[in-house]
């Protein structure tokens, strides 16, 4: 997680350094040690200042990619950042950083835009559209705070204020540079004052109060954690609460792996209706469930069929608060759960049932490889076997999502996926955030051929940059989830078929796999695993139909809906 940046001096030396050197500055301070990007005439001079700087700057194929990418950046690191040219950049990632928004993800979205001389001469530039405000209005709905730095007396502090929102909400956030301001040195000396938010004592205290006596007088207590636990760095004060008070943990399907799931507290994901039952009974069975840090969406809720009480709920997230029917306001999450756990809670004596056991649910359900055709269940347990603490799996959406709900993953913040705002075409771009963010970590790509028709070409980056992927591509010919969905032999859900491991020799570099039957893609998988030197592609040929049980669950509620 990036780091904090409100505490010790807040003097700095900002005597001859221009407004594009202090943003690289401060950028730099809250961990950002990689951008994503493509770059244009109007933020060529800030590119350069890039490059000259210990920022390593990442050209990606597209602009929705650089996005993607910097978003899986900042799960990992704590924040990230794109740099894109005005307007046929800026527009064309807007896509992945209303995805970041959505789901909590600190990206700072850096562009260039015309030079405020060329501005007064009254004549179209190039890339505008409508008129100079437009990209910025458009950013304006799905970024938390924004700034054009086009005054030299204000541009520092603007820097700092939107820097200081984006880490503190955990969402996006948007700076404009004029491209003849890149190099301006603002006649002022500056001082960075640090964050303001100050939280309610008072608030607080009678929060943590109810709370505790609610926890205290439960019979059978659980936690349902959310993506925010993992965002904010606080899953040792959640492990900490729910050890002191002997309460078992679940997770939503976003918040999937905010903690290891092979931690003795932790029972598995609650889907409501749409996944394991067994997790489900024993979350909704409770007489007292603390959200902590979930986004109560449709799919974390089971496309509602989760059966909450919510007078038998503590709601607690970043920006609300709610204890059945009471409401508080501005109550920090990270307060919170550390007023929880330093009040002093008896633990509760709930017990874990065997088969929510972490052992119990890494074991695999299927048995040994055949010449049977590969279905996608089959395929995780297999998986399961191999991932281990230095293993980061991304998800795409579809059945690649649904059916790597099954993984255990073994460390916390290990399982990226676009749960939330589920837009296809995230997981490789995202591959390149997660490598470079953890260079020494292995990272699987689970992607549908209709994805990866989308965004696969970002494998090429990957390879440029020296990464190592196991990319592991499931061929349903087309759209899988949709035909699940509405029902019928509909043409739009098909694609064209493409000879995916001829890739690689077009990429130049990597080894390729074809798998139809369960002992092909076993080898494939093994020798991927065996061999840490080079990429990997497993063009995995799906049985006609194949889904896995919550893909078939989520349909069966979705469909009533879709008409």
């Amino acid at each position: 997680m990036s780091k904090s940046v409100a505490t010790g001096s807040p003097r700095r030396v900002t005597a001859n350094v221009s407004i594009a050197q202090y943003l690289i500055q401060r950028l730099q301070d809250y961990g950002i040690g990689h951008m994503f990007g493509i770059p244009g005439d109007y933020v060529l001079s800030l590119y350069s200042e890039l490059e000259k700087s210990p920022i390593e700057m990442i050209g990606c194929t597209r602009e929705d990619c650089a996005g993607f990418a910097a978003d899986a950046y900042s799960r990992l690191n704590g924040m990230g950042a794109v740099c894109v040219t005005y307007c046929v950049g800026g527009l064309s990632v807007c896509n992945s950083i209303a995805g970041a928004f959505a789901e909590k993800s600190p990206v700072v979205v850096v562009t260039g835009s015309p030079g405020l001389k060329e501005r007064s001469s009254g004549a179209l530039l190039h890339h505008m559209v409508r008129d100079f405000r437009t990209q910025y209005e458009v950013f304006e709905k799905f970024t938390i705070a924004g700034a054009e730095l086009s005054d030299p007396l204000t541009a520092f502090a603007e820097i700092d204020r939107v820097l200081d929102a984006c880490d503190r909400f955990k969402r996006p956030v948007y700076l404009e540079l004029p491209r003849d301001m890149v190099h301006v040195v603002p006649p002022i000396v500056h001082g960075y004052r640090g964050s303001s938010h100050v939280n309610d004592q008072q608030a607080t205290t009678e929060a943590i109060r109810e709370t505790s006596r609610l926890i205290e007088s439960a019979n059978c207590p659980v936690i349902l954690a959310g993506v925010e636990v993992h965002r904010f760095g606080l899953q040792d004060e959640l492990l900490q609460l729910a050890e002191a008070a002997n309460i078992p943990i679940a997770t939503t399907m976003l918040g999937k792996s905010v903690i290891s799931e092979r931690h003795p507290m932790f029972i598995g994901l609650y889907e409501g209706a749409l996944g394991d039952q067994a997790v489900t009974q024993f979350v909704e069975n409770s007489d007292l469930v603390l959200l902590l840090g979930a986004f109560m969406s449709d799919i974390n809720l089971g496309i509602f069929s989760a059966n909450l009480n919510p007078a038998r709920c503590v709601y607690a997230t970043s920006e609300t608060l709610r204890i059945s029917h009471h409401h508080y306001h501005n109550v920090g999450l990270k307060e919170f759960i550390v007023g929880l756990v330093e009040s002093g809670l008896v633990p509760q004596p709930r017990s874990i049932p065997e088969q929510l056991s972490s052992t119990k649910r890494s074991s695999s359900k299927h048995g040994e490889p055949g010449e049977g055709g590969l279905r996608t269940s089959w395929m995780m347990s297999r998986l399961n076997r191999l991932i281990d603490a230095d293993t980061i799996v991304i998800a795409d959406v579809g059945d690649s999502l649904f059916a790597a709900t099954e993984l255990t993953i073994h460390e916390r913040g290990e399982f990226l996926s676009p749960a939330y705002y589920t837009s296809m075409g995230f997981s490789v771009p995202a591959a390149l955030g997660a490598a470079t963010a953890r260079p020494d970590h292995r990272v699987v790509v689970l992607v549908g051929d209709g994805a990866f028709q989308m965004t696969g070409q970002e494998l090429s980056t990957l390879i440029r940059c020296g990464h190592c992927p196991i990319v592991i591509l499931l061929d349903n010919h087309g759209y899988g989830t949709e035909r699940y969905l509405h029902a019928g032999d509909w043409k739009y859900n098909e694609i064209h078929h493409w000879n995916y491991g001829k890739l690689l020799d077009v990429y130049g570099c990597g080894k390729s796999h074809y798998a139809e039957t369960e002992l092909e893609f076993e080898k494939a998988l093994q020798d991927a695993w065996d061999t840490l030197d080079q990429p990997h592609l497993i063009h995995a040929k799906l049985v006609e139909g194949d889904g896995s049980d919550t893909l078939k669950n989520l349909a069966d509620r979705m469909s009533k809906t879709v008409g």
